[in-house]
C-alpha cells in the first residue's frame, strides 16, 4: 500500500527513531538520513525490489534515491544477488588477494584507460583522501584546491568552506578539523574559469592538486561549462599540479566509464565508488603508472585497508559492470530520465512554481529557484522551505526522494515507462499541494 492510504503513516518508524536517538547521534549513521532539512520522521526501510522500497510500516515507495546512486540496476538485481550469494558461500573476507579483485580491476581499467594503476578501498571518502595524499607525495607540495559546494567525503582537508572573495583559504566547516590543516585547502567557486586562472597564476607552483566533480552532484546536479574544465586542465598542467576527477557519483552512471569520456576531460587521477560495488561499500582511486608508483608497497605513500577488495563486493561489482556493458542500457536510461524531467517541468510551468531541473543522464535535481543554478552561490539561493514542503507531500504520495534540496535524484533500469508515468502523476499531486500551500501564505506545516 502507498503512504497516502494510511492514517498513521510511520508509527513503527517513529518508535524505532525514538530508540535510535538513544544509541546513534541524531538517531542515524549518516546525517542527511535524520530528515533535519525537511522535518518529520525518516521511514525505516525494510526491503526493496527493483525501483521500489517498503518501510517497516509497509508503506511502498518509488525510489529515486537508490542508496544515493549505486543501484543503477535497481534493488536486488537477480544477477548481482546471485553473485553475492555464490561468493559469500566461499567466504566473506580473507584479507588477501583474490581473482575477483583482479577481474574487477581489469574491467575498470578498460573503462578508464587513464587509470593505468588503481587501488580498491571501502568508500568514496577513502578514495579521495588517498588520492590527495598520493598527489601530495608525488608533487612534494601541500596545498590543495577544491570547489565551493562540492563534497568529496569527510576527510579533514576537504571539510572546509569558502569565505568572501573568489579564492579564499579554507576555514573549518566541521568541528574537530584543525585550522592549520584547513588552511592548506583553497576553495574556489565552481564553474568560474577566471578564478582558476587567477589563483594558479598567483601561486600555482605551490599547489599539489585540484579535485573536482566533473558533474557536481553534492550541491545538487550542476553541469560544468566547457571552459571551466578546460581552464582547470590547462592550469594544473602548466604548474605541475595533479588534477583529480571525483567520479565517485558519476562513474558508470552516464556511460560505461566516466563523464570524463563524454567531456574529453583528461585528469591525472580518478576516484570511483557507488556503482562499481553493485551497492556494497567500495571506492577506488588510480592514475598513471608514474603517479601510482608512489603508493606503498612500491613507494613511500602509505595507504591500506583490511577489507579492501573483499570478494563479495568484487563479485557484485563484476556482475554489475557486466550488465552495464549492454549498449542500449544507457540510451534507455536517458530516455526515461528525459520523460520524467519533461513531465515535471510541464507541471511546474503550468502551476507557475519557480523551479527548474538540472540533469545529466539519469541523475538530476529539481531546484526551487527562478534563476539558473550553476554554482554554489546560486544553489544556496534556492527556496529550501518550499522544497521541504514538497518533499513531505512526495513522501505521502509514495515517492522516496533525497531529503535535501542539494542532493541528486537517480533513476534505475527498473524505472520503466509505466513507473515514470505513475511518478509524474504523483509529482503533480505533490506540486498541486505545494502550490496551494504557497497561495495560503505558507502556514506552518507539521
Amino acid at each position: 500500500m502507498t503512504p497516502s492510504n494510511q492514517e498513521n503513516l510511520l508509527s513503527r518508524s517513529e518508535e524505532l527513531f525514538i530508540k535510535s536517538r538513544q544509541i546513534f547521534p541524531g538517531g542515524v549513521s549518516s546525517p542527511v538520513r535524520a530528515f533535519k532539512a525537511v522535518g518529520g520522521t525518516p521511514p525505516f526501510i525494510d526491503h526493496g525490489s527493483g525501483c521500489h522500497i517498503w518501510d517497516v510500516d509497509q508503506n511502498e515507495y518509488i525510489d529515486f534515491v537508490l542508496s544515493y546512486g549505486p543501484h543503477i540496476l535497481g534493488h536486488n538485481d537477480p544477477d548481482v544477488l546471485k553473485a553475492l550469494c555464490d561468493t559469500a558461500q566461499k567466504g566473506i573476507s580473507f584479507g588477501a588477494p583474490t581473482e575477483l579483485e583482479l577481474r574487477l580491476g581489469e574491467m575498470i581499467r578498460s573503462a578508464f584507460p587513464l587509470m593505468e594503476r588503481l587501488r580498491f578501498v571501502n568508500s568514496g571518502t577513502e578514495a579521495t583522501m588517498a588520492a590527495i595524499r598520493v598527489a601530495r607525495g608525488h608533487t612534494g607540495r601541500s596545498q590543495i584546491v577544491k570547489f565551493e559546494g562540492a563534497y568529496h567525503g569527510h576527510a579533514d582537508s576537504l571539510l572546509v568552506k569558502a569565505g568572501s572573495g573568489a579564492a579564499t583559504f579554507g576555514v573549518p566547516d566541521s568541528g574537530g578539523v584543525p585550522e592549520s590543516l584547513a588552511r592548506e585547502t583553497i576553495v574556489l567557486p565552481y564553474n568560474n574559469p577566471q578564478a582558476v586562472r587567477d589563483l594558479f597564476n598567483k601561486q600555482g607552483d605551490s599547489i599539489a592538486c585540484a579535485i573536482v566533480e566533473p558533474i557536481a552532484g553534492n550541491m545538487g546536479v550542476i553541469v560544468p561549462d566547457d571552459e571551466f574544465l578546460r581552464e582547470l586542465r590547462t592550469q594544473t598542467s602548466d604548474h605541475g599540479s595533479i588534477l583529480i576527477a571525483d567520479e565517485v557519483m558519476t562513474g558508470f552512471r552516464q556511460t560505461y566509464g566516466g563523464v570524463q569520456i563524454l567531456f574529453s576531460f583528461e585528469p591525472d587521477m580518478t576516484t570511483l565508488g557507488k556503482i562499481i560495488g553493485g551497492g556494497l561499500p567500495i571506492g577506488a582511486y588510480g592514475g598513471s603508472k608514474e603517479i601510482m608508483r608512489h603508493v606503498a608497497p612500491e613507494g613511500p605513500v602509505y595507504q591500506a585497508g583490511t577489507l579492501s577488495g573483499n570478494p563479495v563486493t568484487m563479485a557484485c561489482g563484476v556482475a554489475t559492470l557486466q550488465k552495464l556493458k549492454t549498449p542500449a542500457l544507457y540510451s534507455l536510461l536517458e530516455e526515461k530520465s528525459r520523460l520524467l524531467t519533461d513531465g515535471i517541468l510541464n507541471i511546474v510551468k503550468n502551476l507557475g512554481i519557480p523551479a527548474r531541473i538540472n540533469r545529466m543522464g539519469s541523475m538530476m535535481t529539481l531546484f526551487f529557484s527562478a534563476e539558473p543554478v550553476r554554482d554554489w552561490a546560486s544553489a544556496a539561493k534556492c527556496d529550501t522551505e518550499l522544497f521541504s514542503y514538497f518533499f513531505r507531500e512526495c513522501l505521502k504520495e509514495g515517492l522516496y526522494l533525497p531529503p535535501s534540496q542539494f542532493e541528486a535524484f537517480f533513476l534505475s533500469t527498473c524505472h520503466d515507462d509505466d513507473i515514470v508515468k505513475q511518478s509524474v502523476n504523483k509529482f503533480q499531486n505533490a506540486l498541486l499541494k505545494t502550490k496551494e500551500w504557497m497561495e495560503k501564505g505558507r502556514p506552518e506545516h507539521h
